[in-house]
């Protein structure tokens, strides 16, 4: 049953990260046309700039759950590296449960009234022709956590089942 529910959770977060590879490509589009309308046209947009950094805040927010998915996270390698997979598992699970949820559901919690507080007062941009609705990508910050609890837990599954036996040590490491 878990791994059943690990290919599920799997396919759910790599699309999550297809859509975020999609506003990557969207990003880098955004800042060539910022970078030829400044240089060649001597003409920039303040909207098309706050949105290089909205998108790439999306990116980098929603990056680090599909980072988990593939190992591709930061740790102490030279430790870890030696530890047997069922070891490794067990400081997964225990790293996963002791501090990245709590780190998460921290994030959460703080950022809530960051965000309540920019939609009840419609806040936008303070550069003349900038965003508005502000609200929006300051509203992501509590939903990328919440996918990136949702990543832990498939991260915690995928353990679990290496550490019963059920799975092999991941092999599907991505250099990101």
């Amino acid at each position: 049953m878990l791994l059943k529910l690990e290919k599920i959770t799997d396919k759910i977060i790599d699309f999550v990260g297809l859509i975020t590879a999609i506003l990557l490509l969207l990003m880098i589009l955004n800042v060539a046309y910022d970078v030829v309308m400044r240089y060649a046209f001597h003409n920039s947009s303040i909207a098309m700039q706050e949105l290089e950094w909205h998108i790439f805040a999306v990116t980098m927010l929603y990056g680090t759950g599909y980072a988990l998915r593939y190992n591709a996270h930061v740790r102490v390698d030279f430790l870890y590296d030696k530890f047997s997979p069922k070891t490794k598992a067990l400081v997964n699970i225990f790293g996963t449960i002791f501090f990245l949820l709590p780190l998460a559901l921290l994030v959460i919690y703080g950022s809530y009234e960051f965000v309540m507080d920019s939609y009840t007062t419609n806040e936008i941009s303070e550069d003349p022709g900038g965003l508005a609705m502000r609200w929006l990508i300051k509203a992501q910050i509590p939903f990328a956590f919440i996918f990136l609890i949702f990543c832990a837990f498939n991260f915690l599954i995928k353990n679990i089942n290496i550490y019963r036996g059920l799975e092999s040590e991941p092999k599907e490491e991505v250099d990101l």
